[in-house]
């Protein structure tokens, strides 16, 4: 998505542009695999942040919702600890408030009402001078603000953890337990991610969409008005080298042994492998090597086909465990699959709340967090398997059983290593932990000169909207260049 909205920017302001995709279809990580005539979604399920997309097609004179038909979701998702214990959030604050008063309380409610008008806060006081900035640090963040602005910085608890800002709103365990899911969003855990995440709620309550036909018709509709501006778009073609000549780059080096020239070059592969040196020893020095430690967390997932039972499903809907606490110890120290995980599903074929209920067998992924060690560790068979009984053990506990259930694949950090080499499996790029973690991520700009990077581990960050924002930064930057 970083590399089609940069293409497509860049066609806009008159440049000559081409974009070579290893795969066969455009999106990255934003895919569907058809298995027996079926899609199924093996990436991101939904889209936040509409209007950066409704710009990026104004731009281009076009119109979102004539080649997108979004559907918006009433409950954002359904939560279960047991079967007795479900809640429901919803784009309307209010709303939601008055569920968790009647789930945990009206302290509690009171709680999510300051935690909605905090998180409002955060991201108005962060959309411009970081999500929209180049390369905040810091001292460019503390030079937004002055020092009158101190107090905001910490009012916004920038310094926090999310795990401790959110006791200072809710009292209820399975209250953080929720809104500390929010940092599993960027592959972190909610024990050492920043607070500013809590942005996300703000986020959410502008609506959180299921795209019509799929989520792949996103970027299939943003490759389509590409082409029309004239990016030349070929897919099926791997980059073997990233030509380094005089200091800067001068254009690629196909894996077929084709040479193309250009006078600047957008790596929208993860910052990783750029950094391994995947794409040429010299091309390495654009942006340090990502340590394994320092790595978001990976999953493991499942596809499948059943017809539920016992749970009135939601598009999205998240089972919790009883140890949070364990669940991300497992995956950052231990490095192994938690033994109790949080398990989400995705519904896939409720995206659209105006339709029928689905009478036959449903289209679901099921999700888990694993350690991002697919480079190194091969996660055994049977680890696998007893992890799969775990994830039916709390689905059965919360009151869902999954009949005729027919498992079509299983993906895990392994797999998605071999998709996006030198990750380990993590599907989020860097790690966000600790108050620096947010400015740790490579910007647009690299060493070398006319190089630049776009795409999820790039900044602002992972997730569909960002990645497409870290697009029009990388597109500023080439202009500016040149």
């Amino acid at each position: 998505m970083g590399g089609l909205t940069a293409a497509l920017k860049l066609a806009l302001n008159g440049l000559d542009v081409r974009v070579f995709e290893r795969g066969h279809h455009p999106g990255g990580k934003l895919r569907e695999q058809q298995v027996d005539g079926q899609s199924f979604y093996t990436g991101p399920t939904v889209l936040t942040m509409p209007w950066v997309f409704e710009e990026i097609f104004r731009e281009a004179g076009a119109n979102l919702g004539e080649r997108v038909k979004l559907h918006q979701a009433d409950v954002l998702a359904r939560h279960a600890w047991s079967e007795t214990e479900r809640l429901d959030l919803f784009g309307d604050h209010e709303r939601s408030a008055q569920a968790i008063a009647a789930f945990a309380g009206a302290k509690e409610a009171d709680g999510f009402r300051r935690f909605a008008a905090h998180a409002k806060r955060v991201y108005a006081a962060l959309d411009v001078p970081f999500i929209q900035s180049q390369q905040p640090t810091p001292v460019t963040i503390f030079a937004r603000f002055g020092w009158n602005g101190l107090g905001e910085l910490m009012r916004i608890k920038a310094v926090f953890t999310l795990w401790q800002a959110l006791g200072s709103y809710f009292k209820d365990p399975r209250l953080r337990q929720l809104f500390g899911r929010y940092a599993t969003y960027v592959g972190a855990s909610p024990y050492h991610a920043p607070a500013t995440l809590m942005l996300v709620a703000d986020v959410e309550s502008r609506g959180v969409h299921a795209v019509e036909g799929g989520i792949h018709r996103l970027p299939e509709a943003l490759a389509d008005l590409a082409a029309e501006k004239g990016v030349e778009l070929t897919y099926g073609a791997g980059v073997a080298e990233i030509l380094i000549e005089g200091g800067r780059a001068r254009g690629v080096r196909l894996e077929n042994g084709e040479r193309i020239e250009a006078d600047a070059v957008i790596c929208n592969a993860d910052a990783a492998a750029l950094g391994a040196g995947l794409f040429g020893e010299q091309a390495k020095r654009a942006v340090p090597p990502i340590p394994p430690k320092n790595r978001s967390h990976s999953v493991v997932t499942w596809n499948l086909l059943a017809r539920p039972a016992g749970f009135p499903m939601q598009y999205h809907n998240v089972f919790f465990p009883r140890d949070y606490a364990d669940e991300f110890k497992a995956v950052f120290d231990d490095l192994r699959l938690p033994a109790h995980p949080t398990v989400y599903l995705c519904a896939q074929d409720r995206g659209d709340p105006s339709a029928p209920e689905p009478t036959e067998r449903e289209r679901m992924l099921i999700v888990v967090n694993a350690p991002s060690r697919g480079d190194s560790q091969v996660i055994p068979e049977e680890e696998i398997r007893r992890c799969g009984e775990q994830v039916t053990a709390l689905l059965r506990h919360c009151g869902l059983t999954l009949a005729e259930r027919e498992d079509i694949a299983v993906t895990t950090p392994m797999h998605f290593e071999r998709a996006y080499p030198a990750s380990g499996g993590a599907v989020f790029g860097r790690v966000n932990h600790g108050w620096w973690g947010s400015f740790d991520r490579p910007g647009a700009v690299t060493k070398i000169e006319r190089l630049f990077t776009a795409g999820g581990s790039a900044h602002p960050g992972p997730g569909i909207p960002m990645a497409s924002i870290s697009g029009r930064l990388a597109a500023d930057m080439v202009l500016k260049s040149l």
